[in-house]
């Protein structure tokens, strides 16, 4: 198939047979978005449609675009992804987007379960308590990142040791230990998320470190990366890139 028939194709997994609205006022726009994305970049590198779909959905809610974050909550349901891996993708991005635009994501999920009829709440991924939620996130940290955890937490200043203290306990025990996902998918999440926020090329290269740390290998990376172009631009794409090649420098 060329290019075009696999964008149909790749449509109707995701989407089914409707047409998108855009076609009815801007047509040539829609078809360069269409063969863009369903048949070029979806089909570039080693992801599956899942994998896919949870990168699409992390992307879309870090940048707050929520008509386009319903629609692929609706496709992620049409290649087979649960409701549990969902919310537990979108959940993921909290850390690193803040709680407001996190409950944006949240809302437009919901709005799509509850007309899919699928029951809220759904069941808790919950692993951690107000005791061992520091422990454990700390345990999670040190198995992504290493020993330089202890480090960093060592030689923050007095007055920012709290900071070290929400990482471990919030970030990584209250996220990162849930359930739903597994850990290699929650750090090529978060690698893409981190790749969406300007500025934040210091936690793209930590996270790239991270992730070869827990077993996804550079192709891996690429991929994601690249199927993150679309929705957050060239720009983006390219620092994350920069960053993936000066800590995995060979091919």
């Amino acid at each position: 198939m060329d290019r075009v028939e696999k964008s149909k194709e790749k449509y109707r997994q995701l989407f089914g047979n409707g047409v998108p609205a855009a076609y009815a006022t801007d047509p040539d726009f829609q078809d360069i978005l269409s063969r863009f994305i369903f048949g070029e970049v979806f089909y570039q590198g080693n992801l599956d449609n899942k994998q896919r779909e949870l990168i699409t959905l992390v992307v879309l809610a870090t940048n707050q675009t929520l008509p386009q974050l319903k629609a692929h909550v609706v496709a992620a349901l049409n290649v087979g992804l649960t409701p549990v891996e969902i919310k537990e993708a979108v959940y993921q991005c909290a850390p690193y987007i803040g709680f407001p635009k996190t409950l944006n994501a949240i809302n437009e999920v919901n709005e799509v379960f509850k007309a899919k009829n699928i029951a809220l709440p759904i069941e808790s991924q919950k692993q951690v308590d107000e005791e061992n939620r520091f422990d454990k996130g700390f345990a999670t940290q040190v198995e992504i990142f290493g020993e330089t955890i202890a480090k960093m937490q060592e030689s923050a200043p007095s007055n920012q040791k709290h900071i070290q203290e929400y990482l471990s306990a919030f970030c990584f025990g209250d996220f990162y230990t849930r359930d739903g996902l597994d850990l290699k998918t929650r750090e090529l999440l978060t690698l893409c998320i981190v790749s969406c926020l300007g500025g934040a090329e210091g936690q793209v290269k930590a996270h790239v470190q991270g992730n070869l740390n827990v077993g996804n290998d550079k192709e891996t990376l690429i991929t994601a990366i690249t199927h993150s172009l679309p929705y957050m631009g060239f720009p983006r794409t390219l620092n994350a890139l920069a960053c993936v090649n000066e800590i995995i420098p060979k091919n």
